[in-house]
């Protein structure tokens, strides 16, 4: 029987490509998609669902943007893909635009709040696994950029979720993954992965996902 993996994020999920302006706000294909490369690196007894949207955020409700509350949808996206072997949870860049106004505690127990939802949800074919990544953090460079202008000046906060997330990752029982450590940002908005980032980040996580459920079966 097919193992389950639903991927669950933001823009970086989805496979926003921000590498130069002539492809900037396309997708990349699923083959260079983390999640697409996951897909390969686990093999066809795997089956990985992509449910990224851009600007969705861990709780929060955005006064500009409709309908990314990573905490509504949650619910209704986990039944969607019922049975789940593995939840993968990747947010929070999002939260640390300025208009929210978030402290990196804040953005980590919004995140805190879909790992208890989703550890309680009828949809685990065993029983719940979840890995947890704090996102590579954004780059300084966006802070005063042109492009940056939406987002604030967030890079400092962006670069603290790590330590927060892992704490959230203990006490839950859950994996932990920092993508600093294997990936970041691209050289042209400085808030989106490149191509190579995408594939070392599916690298990573295969590894996880194959050693966690082993020990776990």
């Amino acid at each position: 029987m097919k193992k389950r993996v639903l991927c669950y994020g933001d823009s970086n999920t989805w496979g926003f490509n921000a590498m130069n302006e002539n492809v900037y706000g396309q997708r990349f294909p699923e083959e260079v998609r983390w999640t697409g490369r996951l897909q390969t690196l686990l093999g066809a007894n795997w089956t990985v669902i992509e449910e990224g949207l851009c600007g969705r955020t861990t709780v929060f409700e955005d006064p500009l943007r409709e309908g990314v509350n990573g905490l509504q949808y949650l619910g209704p996206c986990l039944a969607t893909h019922n049975p789940i072997d593995y939840l993968i949870l990747m947010l929070g860049t999002n939260d640390c635009k300025a208009r929210f106004s978030a402290l990196p505690k804040n953005i980590a127990d919004g995140l805190g709040r879909l790992i208890v939802k989703a550890k309680q949800a009828c949809v685990w074919r065993d029983q719940p696994h979840i890995l947890v990544i704090a996102p590579p953090p954004i780059r300084r460079e966006n802070d005063n950029s042109e492009i940056g202008r939406d987002m604030g000046v967030c890079s400092e906060k962006s670069a603290m979720l790590s330590k927060e997330y892992r704490l959230w990752a203990e006490a839950e029982g859950c994996a932990f993954l920092d993508a600093a450590s294997v990936a970041g940002m691209n050289d042209y908005d400085f808030m989106h992965m490149d191509d190579a980032s995408h594939e070392r980040l599916a690298e990573a996580i295969a590894e996880i996902l194959k050693s966690d459920l082993l020990e776990k079966e």
